[in-house]
């Protein structure tokens, strides 16, 4: 399949020189005054001149290693099962690292089977014990096979980094297998003794889970996930628990985390937006039992209110719950699908009534219903509704709450605030996620950078002030933080109000379109009148020159430099490609969500970024997590070379080469300190 694929060379493109110890006679005294309280603190750290230069050459051997591997997803949309399932075999990873050690000296079926094992240690391991005939035999070939994957994805790292990474109880095993070889004559007997002790004393099974979640850990070096953890599938809340836990990543927040994110901080209308997309989806998984929001109040509501209404219009979407759910329980969850979306309705009219200068006063059409005669009246036209029902709708006032709807909105608000998971949660969004990230090259940002019809950046008004390109992310990014974590006060009232509005105003970076057709795409049959204008970002960003033109508004300016976004579908049924712009963009959000597959034709992209270069894979739907363990299912996936580097990359081509460079520089400076008598070393 063709994707439009631009392969780059980009061979003697190091960014930094391969000379990068300073010339410590450029140390002048001047320079050291100048430095010397940080030095004197330093100096605490590293109380001598040989713990400075062994660590000056620690740091100078770190930088000729190769680079690790970043790994890219996003729009997870709550598939935790897909999205646990790539984290294992590192989008290919994992598989292409058993290729490269076996070669042809295993069949493929073996090789498909130790690639399980890697993925589902503890499963497998079950599976195989109930089959093997000779397991003492099995464990002795497998075990061995394992520390020679184990070594090849340890060896970009330093030992230190290794051992920091084993599990404790098999640490020192581990390291003793890694660092020997069973080919030395004099550690042949050595090394088989380690591995025939372990069968023996029958830690085989917990030895094994040991290396390969070991395997896992250290195939990839750090993960990115660039937006939408959040709604639709089954299991944001696992996704949300597996990144607690994971060893290295960052987030750079999606439309759908900042809804989520709005909500936690107290936001109703984004409370109301959450539950009726959960109900849209028949997938009350992540709010009852990853969140404990109690829904018990809203299905009380939806039942006595909605008790003689088919609410035909509001039949969840069986996307993720096919057999889950018994004909009763659908309509239940029928009524509350339409009882929160009229609430949502009215709370977020409030907004716009409170923010006129949003200019969203088109999205309240509650008001423009002829309720006698079941018509929207809307610019001049009439369109028939396809639900006529509004029991809680008071004709002349139609924004106003009922008694009922107002305790309804206020317990459900409780429950949002006082769900400590949620919160957990939460505060893992802020600590590691943020508007964009600039990576070793690379600019991340989930959906869009307002842009005018000639490419330049739109302003956009915030308080009266304007904001563009990187500022507007900045000031997002702050508005976010307030809403949560500010106390009470005017300034955290319209950060509230303004996370609603990145999750559906048309000046966005989160959303970017003419506006949010909800209503219409329930109410009213007439698609056009649903339609939603994308902003001109989606468009311009074919070009390599207004790409090149956002990279550097961020400071961007390697020639290899790319725009990584995700946010809008790839339809590659429809001929869409991934690669924009002569590859200065690419889009990672080709499906992961079942939702969308039909429309896509496949199951998403991610993007792995190595030492050899940028490979884009494309992935079929993953079956499930079953199917991969009994019958060794791998999710098929192909990869494309993006950018290809001749000479491999190094950490020191990376942004945290440059990190540990300006180390360097600090600690050759309190050497020349300590020689110089500015310091005194300490005993």
């Amino acid at each position: 399949m063709n994707t439009g694929s631009v392969v780059t060379d980009t061979t003697n493109n190091n960014i930094v020189n391969e000379k990068s110890i300073i010339n410590m006679s450029n140390i002048t005294p001047e320079s050291i005054v100048a430095d010397l309280r940080y030095l004197q603190l330093l100096s605490r750290s590293f109380p001598t001149i040989a713990d400075a230069s062994t660590e000056i050459i620690n740091l100078e051997a770190i930088l000729n290693l190769p680079k690790g591997t970043e790994h890219f997803l996003t729009d997870i949309h709550g598939e935790y099962e897909a999205f646990q399932h790539v984290l294992k075999n590192g989008s290919g990873s994992v598989k292409r690292k058993v290729n490269e050690i076996f070669g042809q000296t295993m069949r493929e079926s073996e090789k498909k089977e130790l690639c399980t094992l890697i993925y589902y240690p503890e499963e497998k391991l079950q599976l195989i014990k109930a089959q093997e005939h000779d397991i003492d035999d099995w464990y002795l070939i497998t075990l061995n096979q394992l520390v020679r994957v184990c070594q090849n994805v340890s060896s970009k790292y330093t030992r230190s980094k290794v051992r920091k990474s084993l599990p404790k109880d098999f640490s020192y095993i581990i390291q003793e297998l890694l660092h020997e070889s069973s080919i030395e004559p004099n550690k042949h007997a050595y090394i088989n003794v380690i591995i025939s002790t372990i069968i023996s004393t029958h830690r085989a099974d917990d030895f094994i889970v040991a290396l390969c979640n070991l395997i896992q850990r250290l195939t990839i070096d750090s993960l990115h996930i660039v937006g939408d953890i959040y709604d639709r599938g089954p299991g944001a809340h696992i996704i949300m628990d597996t990144l607690y836990n994971y060893h290295n990543f960052d987030i750079q927040w999606g439309n759908h985390d900042i809804l989520w994110m709005g909500a936690a901080s107290g936001n109703d209308a984004c409370i109301a937006n959450v539950i009726r997309m959960s109900m849209r989806y028949a997938n009350l998984g992540t709010l009852e039992d990853g969140y404990g929001i109690n829904l018990l109040p809203l299905a009380t509501f939806a039942m006595e209110t909605y008790a003689d209404d088919p609410c035909t219009i509001f039949t969840p979407k069986l996307t993720f719950a096919d057999g889950d759910y018994n004909e009763k329980t659908l309509r239940l969850l029928t009524q509350m699908h339409k009882a929160i979306t009229i609430i949502q309705f009215k709370l977020e009219a409030a907004i716009i009534d409170r923010r006129p200068d949003f200019k969203m006063h088109d999205r309240k059409l509650l008001d423009k219903i002829d309720y006698q005669r079941g018509v929207l009246v809307y610019e001049g036209k009439e369109y028939e509704l396809l639900d006529k029902e509004f029991p809680t709708i008071d004709p002349a006032d139609p924004y106003r709450l009922s008694d009922e709807e107002r305790a309804l909105v206020n317990k459900i608000h409780a429950s949002f605030i006082n769900s400590e998971k949620l919160k957990k949660h939460m505060r893992c969004l802020f600590t590691y996620g943020s508007m964009y990230l600039v990576s070793n090259g690379n600019l991340l940002y989930h959906a869009s950078m307002p842009l005018n019809e000639d490419g330049s950046f739109k302003h956009v008004a915030i308080e009266g002030k304007e904001y563009w390109g990187k500022s507007l992310l900045d000031r997002t990014d702050q508005l976010i933080r307030t809403a949560y974590f500010d106390e009470e006060g005017d300034e955290k009232d319209f950060a509230l109000d303004y996370v609603w509005y990145l999750w559906c105003g048309a000046d966005s970076p989160a959303f970017d379109k003419s506006k949010m057709a909800t209503f219409e795409r329930y109410f009213v049959a007439d698609k056009l009148l649903s339609k939603e204008k994308k902003g001109s970002y989606y468009e311009l960003r074919n070009r390599a020159d207004i790409c090149e033109n956002i990279l550097k508004e961020f400071d961007v300016c390697e020639p290899h430099s790319h725009i990584i976004n995700g946010h809008v579908p790839v339809k590659i049924i429809k001929g869409e490609q991934p690669i924009k712009a002569d590859g200065k963009l690419l889009v990672i959000d080709g499906g992961f969500s079942k939702a969308y597959q039909p429309e896509t034709g496949i199951a998403g992209y991610t993007l792995v970024y190595h030492s050899h270069g940028l490979q884009l894979v494309q992935h079929e739907p993953f079956q499930s997590r079953q199917t991969a363990i009994e019958e060794g299912q791998d999710i098929k996936s192909t990869a494309f070379v993006v950018e290809f580097t001749s000479q491999r990359m190094m950490v020191k081509d990376t942004d945290k080469g440059k990190e540990l460079i300006t180390q360097i520089s600090d600690l050759e400076k309190l050497l020349v300190a300590y020689r110089t008598g500015f310091i005194k070393e300490k005993s």
